[in-house]
């Protein structure tokens, strides 16, 4: 699409939004609604910038496709038709829409903003406003015609649903969105969090959560605009940050919404590092983030050496890429690859060059939690872990930190002591070879959140199957040796290990006090 973005962004009044959000929802332009209209196919195809199948089943009269033609697919309709579904003289006036300059026999208006459907984790119908065209990239790459306009606006994607998807939930005072950009975090803090701050070097980032969060009906942020942790130096901590920073490495920074501009994996590992201070005791920091992988050295050791004294953290790898798929993958994203090819092989050398420069061998995609636990000797778990997992995993993230907390206060006696339930959905598979009377190994195997699985012996996976949270370790232990008939003594002397590692994995939840 050629119209990217206008500088002319909606100034709205609280009135107006209400009445355009009170049109949207009537029209059942919704998420649901949306994908009923279009099928699914069709609905999927726009998330890979395809719009030809949702303009196919668009070519009708009703509200609905009205309002997709106008907000997600960014086509002109007559005057008339939007005056039939929308409240056009102060959509018009606010400029949500905007006449056509060369309407032709009939007068056209179009929209100034993508608005793009959005659904809550609590069925919540939301709206999320960003530059035309960047709801959610496309084939052509963002910079296909955005390449003079570094500080576009991005909506939903791939990488902030699963933000989104990550953050703990538990109701706080006071919760910070770090680079705001559209406004998506911010969407879901201001569920539990009594005070939201959105931050953004980008002022138009700003103005577009604004426009998100007011048009979703949700109460505005307090807004401040600066790099990082600048905007909110003199703020008090925050019960919650969370933050999908421009954490691409790259040669300079054309794009606000994803160069850092600084060398390597720098804003990843400043953000962390300075996550610590402006975090109250307890509080949680959620990022994405990229890191290299630099020859000679473990890319677990190098992140977790980012993690400020006092913190616990979960680091999560996903991914990893080479150096010329990583190029490839973001050179892509600006429309490079459409363009002057000699232009295209500069920059692709360009990012080649950076990385050979610090001996970076490849890039790792992940997620990284800390949360202040203010303890001695912090819990630091840096993993990779490229398989499916069920979102959201808010929840699996807290329970994640409980026991650490747990496992940290608890030594080996008062482990056995202690009573464990098995968790939710986990199954166990035997395994060996077709007609044998034992299995080789057993597997325990987790169905729910990060979707683990464990290899465990005979004895450690009839205590997992008895852990019902009525005996402790110790008494289930006793009974596993009198039936197998081995040395109660020599299995108190060897369970522990394992028992903090099911239970650090989460096969295993300590029973409350």
């Amino acid at each position: 699409m050629a119209r990217v973005r206008t500088d002319a962004l909606p100034e709205p009044t609280p009135e107006s939004t209400r009445m355009l959000r009170e049109a949207l929802a009537a029209a059942g332009f919704t998420a649901d609604g949306l994908l009923d209209l279009l099928g699914a196919p069709a609905y999927a195809a726009l998330a890979r910038g395809e719009t030809v199948p949702a303009l196919r089943a668009t070519r009708g009269q009703e509200p609905l496709e009205t309002l997709a033609r106008l907000f997600l697919l960014q086509r002109p309709v007559s005057r008339e038709r939007a005056a039939a579904v929308l409240p056009l003289d102060a959509a018009l006036a606010d400029r949500w829409l905007e006449r056509v300059a060369d309407p032709g026999p009939t007068e056209q208006v179009r929209a100034t903003v993508d608005v793009r459907p959005y659904s809550g984790p609590d069925g919540e119908d939301w709206w999320v406003v960003s530059d035309l065209g960047c709801a959610v990239g496309g084939a052509g790459g963002v910079g296909a015609s955005a390449d003079s306009s570094r500080d576009v606006v991005l909506g939903v994607g791939g990488a902030s649903t699963t933000l989104a998807g990550l953050m703990v939930t538990t109701p706080v005072a006071r919760a910070l969105d770090l680079g705001t950009g559209s406004g998506v975090q911010a969407l879901h803090a201001a569920r539990f969090a009594s005070h939201v701050t959105a931050t953004d070097l980008n002022p138009r980032a700003l103005r577009f959560a604004r426009l998100t969060l007011a048009l979703s009906g949700v109460p505005e942020p307090e807004v401040r605009q600066g790099s990082l942790f600048e905007p909110v130096a003199d703020a008090e901590p925050y019960d919650l940050i969370v933050s999908n920073p421009p954490f691409v490495i790259s040669p300079g920074a054309r794009l606000t919404y994803r160069d850092g501009g600084m060398a390597g994996d720098d804003l990843c590992r400043g953000l962390v590092q300075q996550a610590a201070d402006r975090l109250a005791p307890g509080g949680y920091c959620q990022l994405l983030a990229n890191w290299e992988h630099r020859e000679g050295e473990d890319w677990r050791e190098r992140v977790a050496a980012w993690v400020p004294p006092g913190c616990d953290a979960w680091i999560v790898q996903r991914e990893a890429q080479d150096v010329t798929q990583y190029a490839e993958l973001w050179l892509r994203d600006a429309g490079d690859h459409r363009g002057d090819p000699a232009a295209y092989a500069e920059r692709y050398d360009a990012w080649l060059e950076e990385f050979a420069a610090r001996g970076t061998q490849a890039v790792g995609f992940g997620w990284i939690t800390l949360r202040r636990s203010d303890a001695e000797q912090p819990s630091v778990l840096a993993e990779e872990w490229p398989h499916p997992v069920e979102q959201p995993l808010g929840e699996v993230i807290r329970a994640h930190f409980a026991r650490q907390d747990f496992l940290r206060r608890t030594d080996d006696a008062a482990l056995l002591e202690h009573r464990y339930v098995l968790a939710d959905e986990v199954v166990q598979e035997e395994i060996g070879e077709p007609g044998a009377e034992d299995p080789q190994y057993v597997v325990l195997r987790q169905n729910r959140g990060m979707r683990r699985a464990m290899t465990v012996d005979t004895v450690g996976a009839g205590f997992a199957g008895v852990c019902d949270g009525t005996l402790s370790a110790g008494r289930i232990l006793e009974a596993i040796g009198e039936l197998l008939g081995e040395d109660v003594g020599e299995l108190r002397a060897r369970t522990p290990e394992s028992l903090r590692l099911l239970v650090e994995r989460g096969f295993l939840m300590p029973v409350p006090d």
